[in-house]
């Protein structure tokens, strides 16, 4: 958690230490100019990026597919909208390195991956707290567990 609280403080002052270096090679106005137009373009991304994951998600499923490649391009087309939103180059150079077709599929790739390989830990885990008998046998999905019925009394025993 540390790092990730480190580099939210420390973010906004890299930001600010290069608008000034880019401030100070081209002028002030052009700089704001920049930034300003960035955010620009990010809203424009973000609505069109939305629509067109959307899109894609429902001929995914229209064809039977699951859109899950589909919805992490989308993800990360949503997070560089929102990073070129936000003032500062160097968010503005990420974003734009997550609108490339090729970083984008090659960062959703390596989180699909992750996320796989979270969820085989996971099971092993969870494979290992089940009982040593083995698994509690279960009822193929579709059908009714079998219920009996009956009848109890109770009786204490003195």
């Amino acid at each position: 958690m540390r790092p990730y609280l480190l580099l939210f403080l420390l973010f906004p002052v890299l930001e600010l230490f290069v608008f000034v270096k880019v401030a100070g090679a081209i002028g002030f106005f052009p700089a704001l100019l920049l930034i300003i137009l960035g955010s620009m373009f990010g809203v424009f991304v973000l609505r069109v990026a939305g629509l067109a994951t959307a899109l894609r998600a429902r001929e995914s499923l229209s064809r039977g597919e699951l859109p899950a490649q589909t919805m992490l391009e989308g993800l990360m087309l949503a997070l560089a909208g929102g990073l070129l939103i936000l003032p500062g180059f160097i968010s503005d150079v990420v974003g734009l390195l997550l609108l490339l077709p090729f970083s984008r599929r090659l960062i959703a790739g390596k989180m699909r991956q992750r996320a796989e390989e979270q969820t085989m830990r996971q099971r092993a885990f969870a494979d290992d707290l089940q009982p040593r008998g083995g698994p509690a046998p279960r009822e193929p999905l579709g059908r009714e567990p079998t219920v009996i019925e009956g009848e109890f009394e109770h009786r204490d025993t003195k």
